[in-house]
């Protein structure tokens, strides 16, 4: 999919390990860790107790059948087992009993000011994110639960704890700060990581679903303030509505959505990194169906992109000898003013991380661009007044200039076949007014068409068939 990663790591690597006991032993320390006896869900038939998503029941707030024990996924609220309605044990189906256990728990109600002060204030939080944080808050906080009776993760540190774990949700927002020392280690530069998390003009940001903003907005700050260091708390916490797929929730044991290694043997990377980023839930869910991603690629990305780039080199191969013609840049201010301004909103779109608006913006340029290539005529021109034509193309190109260099974040190897056509290499500086500036003379390579179109009755086939050879090359 063409998304390179500087450290791909996992939460069961050592450093996740050594960091993640050490930081919760330093939290104890501090005086924000406590044990407790409680009375929990036991599975008799399967001799277990039942954390998390082994148990599930009816949501105490807004009643959802199949709510899990640490989440209700139709409402969010994070949940412990016993708020469970009718609990069931999710391996056998049978009603749980309630038995003792010794547990120890984050006291987060400790910070509830620090966290109100530090939502408040942070303005870059979008609106989603600050009113679920603000009502989290307002509700009061809850002491979170760190340990569990499993067999596997990470052994909790605290004295008394043997034979326990910690709790997924509590080790796992840490990796951020782990997976930085990681990368930092395997680089050969181990104090480097502090770069990122203590030094105060540092920022971090982090892309999540909805259903996951407390654990980034008010539990990982928390834990972050607990541990008595200077940590940089998340900056921004860009939080995207549901996406769904036709009405339902995604879901792999019913077979909802397609995966990974399904997509790329449908189309190419470039095709869904369109499609998704385009219909990115920035301000409301979104529903992904076949249809609308055929429509999205070959309307917008084949028809307006694809098509405007395409004829405008091709029609400087036939009608200039593939070199941009004689044409003077002072009689196109306004044009030039309009590629600019579109770079401008490009950019502001990517600093507040809106990458749907930003893609927008970036297909909004080549509709410019097709209505300027339109109004000019040059094939008409080309015929009478070949100056005006080359003065129409010459103006062209820069458009296309434009659109391959801010098309980089969104679809790379789109980005590349134009620089190549136009015999650029690297990324470009936005920064430089005359970034999109392609010199007369200039040699354009022929370059075929960037896409084609697509039919959803035919991907929807293919992947019918793709599932339906999937058992036997499983069982080869």
């Amino acid at each position: 999919m063409n998304v390179n990663f500087s450290n791909y790591t996992r939460t069961e690597n050592k450093v996740h390990f050594e960091f993640v006991r050490g930081f919760y032993k330093q939290i104890e320390s501090n005086g924000y860790v406590y044990d407790q006896v409680l009375r929990l869900p036991y599975c008799e038939f399967d001799k277990r107790f039942l954390p998390d998503r082994f148990i599930e029941g009816e949501c105490p707030y807004c009643h959802f059948p199949k709510a899990r024990g640490d989440q209700c996924d139709n409402c969010s609220r994070v949940l412990d087992p016993t708020d469970l309605i009718n609990p069931y044990c999710v391996i056998c189906h049978r009603t749980p009993v309630i038995r003792e256990s010794r547990h120890w728990f984050f006291d987060l109600p400790k910070l509830a000011g620090s966290l109100k002060d530090y939502v408040e204030g942070n303005k870059n939080f979008p609106e989603n994110a600050r009113n679920f944080s603000l009502g989290w808050l307002k509700e009061g906080l809850k002491p979170r639960s760190l340990t569990r009776d499993n067999h596997w993760g990470i052994p909790a540190p605290f004295k008394g704890a043997e034979g326990k774990t910690l709790y997924v949700w509590m080790e796992a927002v840490l990796g951020y700060v782990s997976a930085t020392k990681e990368w930092a280690k395997k680089i050969g530069t181990t104090g480097l990581w502090k770069k990122f998390w203590l030094d105060p003009e540092s920022r971090n940001i982090h892309f999540i679903g909805k259903d996951n903003i407390p654990f980034h907005t008010i539990v990982f700050p928390g834990l972050l303030m607990a541990s008595g260091d200077s940590y940089n708390l998340p900056w921004q916490v860009s939080s995207t509505e549901f996406f769904l797929f036709d009405g339902e929730k995604f879901s792999k044991s019913r077979g909802v959505g397609v995966w990974m290694d399904e997509a790329l043997e449908l189309e190419s990377s470039e095709y869904w990194r369109y499609a998704l980023m385009s219909l990115r839930p920035e301000l409301k869910d979104t529903n992904f169906t076949w249809e609308e991603f055929a429509r999205k690629v070959n309307t917008e990305l084949n028809d307006v992109v694809g098509n405007f780039v395409h004829r405008t080199i091709s029609f400087i191969q036939s009608s200039f000898d593939g070199k941009v013609p004689e044409f003077d840049l002072d009689l196109e201010a306004p044009v030039i003013a309009t590629i600019n301004g579109y770079r401008e909103k490009v950019t502001g779109s990517l600093e507040n991380f809106r990458l749907k608006e930003g893609l927008e913006n970036v297909v909004d340029l080549a509709r410019e661009g097709n209505r300027y290539f339109n109004d000019r005529e040059p094939w008409r021109k080309i015929k009478a007044d070949k100056l005006a034509a080359a003065q129409a193309l010459g103006t062209a190109i820069q458009f296309v200039a434009a659109i391959g260099d801010m098309i980089y974040p969104f679809l790379p190897e789109t980005s590349k076949k134009i620089a190549q056509s136009l015999g650029r290499h690297g990324i470009r500086n936005w920064s430089q007014k005359t970034l999109s500036f392609v010199k007369p003379g200039t040699r354009i390579r022929p370059m075929p068409p960037l896409f084609h179109k697509v039919s959803s009755k035919d991907l929807r086939s293919k992947l019918d068939k793709i599932r339906k050879r999937k058992p036997i090359e499983t069982q080869d």
